[in-house]
């Protein structure tokens, strides 16, 4: 059976897989992501590629999963300003010693939920990584859909809210990630929260203005998914990242938010999109990745 190499090159950590075409993980580490100018975490990638393949000499293939925009053949990623200084433009396959495929981490995220998770067995998915910001992917006919530029999926930059002058940073006034990540929570709190989690407790506690702030994030988002639903029309959407661990705190409400604004052809009982917590958590950058690569070769 044919494996693969998967590697997620994340903010803090480099987190690896040696994955067979079943899904199975065979091998897993991780390693310190070290971002600094001199780009030790380059050398980190190979130190991961390396003992990853030391015992899989069937392993040929390596998917590369990057935050940043990869370039039209899947070879590098064309675009990532102030972060990891090197990166761009930089043919990894030429570096690492095997066919290499780079994409965008969030499509990583998506190809794992699509071939091994919970969007296995539809054909038209939608991704949203809720956390420090919203991200995402999307899944036509069964294949990843990355769009002009590899730049599809990045759903927390559309606009809820015409109003709202804080922009995103794609210049986006009033977009969902605003109103719904983690990194403005401070902000739309008025300093009352520090991070989503601080939101959450007290929301559990019945405390009236988290409340209010949490519900009213949760109908944007609900806005955004029937939204999707009625001009998409995808099988499933699928929730990943940090916020999903709120649990029933946040799929009850929104699920109820969707459920009035969707549009439901057979009639106003039904539920026409599944909405699915993703199956993979930490390593789904790594496991789409090799997922991917399996595609490609």
């Amino acid at each position: 059976m044919k494996t693969a190499i998967g590697i997620d090159l994340g903010g803090t950590n480099v987190k690896g897989v040696l994955l067979n075409e079943n899904g199975e993980i065979l091998k897993q580490h991780y390693l310190p992501t070290q971002d600094d100018p001199d780009g030790k975490w380059r050398a980190n990638i190979l130190t991961m590629a390396d003992f990853l393949k030391k015992d899989a000499p069937s392993a040929t293939i390596i998917g590369l999963s990057c935050p940043g925009l990869a370039n039209e053949s899947n070879k590098c990623i064309a675009h990532l300003p102030n972060r990891l200084a090197g990166l761009e433009n930089f043919i990894w396959e030429n570096y690492l010693g095997m066919t290499t495929f780079v994409l965008n981490d969030a499509h990583a995220a998506m190809m794992a939920e699509a071939r091994f998770g919970a969007v296995r067995g539809h054909k038209n998915a939608i991704l949203l990584t809720l956390g420090t910001g919203v991200g995402g992917g999307l899944l036509i006919n069964g294949a990843l859909y990355q769009g002009s530029h590899q730049m599809a999926g990045h759903f927390g930059h559309i606009c809820i809210n015409t109003e709202d002058d804080e922009t995103s940073i794609l210049g986006m006034a009033g977009s969902l990630e605003y109103a719904l990540g983690n990194y403005s929570i401070k902000r739309r709190s008025a300093g009352r929260f520090q991070s989503t989690h601080e939101l959450l407790e007290a929301y559990n506690r019945s405390e009236a203005f988290a409340t209010w702030l949490w519900l009213d994030s949760l109908r944007k988002l609900g806005l955004v998914i029937a939204s999707f639903a009625n001009s998409l029309s995808p099988e499933v959407v699928v929730l990943a990242g940090g916020i999903t661990k709120a649990g029933e705190a946040l799929f009850k409400p929104l699920q109820e938010f969707v459920n009035i604004y969707e549009f439901k052809p057979n009639g106003a009982g039904s539920t026409k999109t599944l909405i699915k917590q993703a199956t993979f958590s930490d390593l789904s950058g790594a496991i789409g990745a090799a997922a991917f690569a399996f595609e490609k070769s």
